[in-house]
């Protein structure tokens, strides 16, 4: 296999580790403000969103994209994102489970899996397209394949 896709293909299987982990949070702080706090689903869904997206982006951006991006910058792009992304699915979704009464988990897991998909094409092909592998963790693998290449 061609060394760019198998990196590609690496960065996919990361990222979607770190987006199950972050899932994991969304799932577990959804539920503790939906069963404990008898708030709405829209408040309940957009702290889960809100705690699943910082952990999310923190790990993507040191260890998947490995970029040494300006994070500013970085969150800034990614707040375009989830400017768009948060609005439609927190709307959507309370119509879903209060006005249609979908069950509030498959709405929720419908969005989680409608957040993976489009936000790794979001991440990949704009917030870290020029400074993919730029940081230092990705520095140091280069340095390691080059001395083991030498060896």
């Amino acid at each position: 296999m061609e060394e760019g896709k198998k990196k590609e293909i690496i960065r996919i299987l990361k990222f979607i580790g770190f987006s199950v982990s972050a899932g994991i949070i969304e799932i577990g702080v959804f539920t503790l403000m939906t069963e404990f706090s008898g708030l709405r689903y829209w408040p309940c869904y957009l702290t889960a969103l809100v705690c699943s997206v910082v952990w999310n982006f923190t790990l993507n951006r040191k260890f998947t994209f490995q970029s040494a991006n300006n994070v500013p910058k970085a969150m800034l792009l990614v707040l375009c994102f989830y400017a768009v992304f948060t609005p439609t699915t927190t709307i959507l979704g309370d119509y879903l489970a209060e006005t249609l009464l979908w069950n509030d988990y498959i709405v929720t897991g419908i969005n989680m899996g409608l957040n993976i998909s489009t936000e790794y094409l979001w991440d990949r092909f704009v917030v870290f397209r020029k400074t993919i592998d730029t940081n230092d963790v990705a520095q140091k693998a280069a340095e390691k394949a080059e001395k083991g290449g030498q060896e």
